[in-house]
């Protein structure tokens, strides 16, 4: 008779001992296997023996300022009250007749942006367009975004700073046949056609605070999707008449 709750506790453990386990094998969350690890393939270096090419380092000691002769200093480098017409054509005179480089322009470019602000200007053909503002060199102050049509759908987009003594300072200069320009946290994003048809090469300028000005960090090249072809017109007459344009 004393023996007898001994053996009940053990037959008890007993049937107890395997629920755990079938709990377990049917528990929805379990782990299960996944199947073999596919085996990482490193990048292959074709052709080690060849020398290839060599890329200059950046300059350590930055690049020089280029600074805006002729404009009165911005107080407390606030570059919004700063007229971007009149940036321009202060580099104008700095650089005159400048045909290549960050300053080259057409002449007749050139004649238009003179004319800007004048009685001679015609209007709406001031090749200066209207300026954007961003923090573009993380100062926590905004830097000024011009851009300046060019023929043949060229276009010089330019960036201006001021600095800690209200002298400006261009930090960007680049001229290229530009589909778009866009702003995306402290990047300039142009948009330009690669060169092979169906593509655009996205190129972001970012600020280099050891060269001091911005420089073009990533470049991408992306499918442009095919426009989808209109049929509104579609058996109708060309006639004139209001609407939003393309």
């Amino acid at each position: 008779m004393r023996n007898r709750p001994f053996r009940s506790g053990a037959a008890l453990l007993l049937a107890l001992l395997p629920l755990p386990l079938l709990a377990g094998c049917g528990d929805p969350g379990g782990l299960s296997a996944a199947g073999p690890t596919p085996t990482a393939i490193g990048p292959v270096h074709l052709w080690p023996e060849r020398k290839g090419a060599d890329v200059p380092p950046a300059d350590p000691g930055g690049a020089p300022p280029v600074y805006v002769q002729g404009l009165p200093r911005v107080p407390g480098q606030d570059v919004s009250g700063v007229d971007p017409v009149a940036l321009v054509q202060a580099e104008l005179r700095a650089h005159p007749g400048a045909v290549t480089g960050p300053d080259g322009m057409p002449a007749q470019t050139a004649a238009a942006i003179r004319d800007c602000g004048t009685p001679r200007e015609e209007p709406g053909k001031c090749p200066v367009r209207k300026p954007y503002y961003r923090d573009l060199t993380g100062n926590g102050k905004d830097e000024v975004v011009v851009g300046i049509d060019l023929p043949d759908t060229m276009m010089s987009v330019r960036v201006y700073t001021a600095d800690a003594d209200g002298r400006l300072n261009r930090i960007m200069a680049t001229t290229q046949t530009v589909v778009s320009v866009e702003l995306a946290g402290q990047d300039v994003i142009l948009r330009v056609p690669s060169g092979n048809p169906g593509y655009e090469l996205i190129t972001a300028w970012s600020w280099d605070p050891r060269q001091k000005t911005m420089l073009p960090t990533r470049e991408q090249v992306v499918r442009v999707p095919a426009r989808a072809r209109s049929s509104a017109g579609a058996g109708s007459s060309a006639g004139a008449g209001a609407g939003a344009g393309p």
